[in-house]
């Protein structure tokens, strides 16, 4: 498979694709956003890890332009670990952020991953009809809903909520935007019927509905599955 590097620190970028020549991976190397843009149209790549602090075209600019037309995964790399440069990165589109300095074995395993998510058998076919956040994992051909491998039986509206939450992990939907898309109809009254599927989803997905992994309140605003 062909991984394209971004980064403008070139010690970092020959030491990532050192990484992944490793385990078998075809890199290619781009030091800023155009450069990137310019591989991808030349090129058929897989997989992009970018940095986010970069000269000409920044990598949340340029993945917002990669996610214009492609739909491969993003794995976002910067020296910032604040919650907000993730939040920022996760809503133009990064499937995942690793903060620098960071575990060469972690970077691996989270290329790994996404890879995963984005073939199927081994293939190279984009799955788009499945959504997946963790051990959370829905197949909407097949209308399967598993938790690590664990195949979870729900109602068909239980299903729909979850499926809403999960195509768009953290995100946050009110009550009202919850009801509507997944009744069909308008929200007046709805706060107790959607909480009562959201509790039920609970007892059927976490481990510990008290303390939910995935699916979480936000207070005051709405509901969301954690994007992990």
């Amino acid at each position: 498979m062909n991984i394209l590097v971004c980064d403008d620190d070139k010690e970092i970028l020959e030491a990532i694709t050192i990484y992944l020549q490793n385990e078998g991976y075809t890199v290619l190397k781009a030091a800023n956003g155009l450069e990137a843009l310019q591989v991808l149209e030349e090129n058929d790549i897989h997989l992009i890890i970018m940095d986010i602090m970069m000269p000409k075209l920044d990598g949340m600019r340029a993945t917002v332009k990669i996610r214009e037309n492609k739909n491969i995964p993003v794995i976002m790399l910067s020296a910032k670990s604040e919650d907000t440069d993730k939040i920022i990165g996760l809503n133009m589109g990064a499937d995942d952020y690793i903060a620098k300095p960071f575990n060469p074995l972690e970077l691996i395993a989270r290329v790994k991953s996404q890879l995963r998510r984005y073939t199927t058998l081994g293939s190279l076919e984009t799955k788009v009809n499945v959504f997946q956040t963790g051990g959370l994992e829905i197949d909407d051909e097949s209308k399967c809903v598993t938790v690590d491998g664990e195949e979870v039986k729900l109602t068909p509206v239980q299903y729909k909520i979850l499926k809403l939450l999960t195509a768009n992990a953290g995100r946050v939907f009110s009550i009202d935007e919850i009801y509507e898309k997944v009744w069909n109809e308008n929200a007046f009254g709805a706060e107790n019927t959607v909480a009562v599927h959201i509790r039920r989803i609970r007892e059927k997905i976490e481990i510990n509905p008290k303390e939910p992994k995935y699916l979480k309140v936000v207070w005051g605003i709405g509901y969301k599955v954690e994007k992990i």
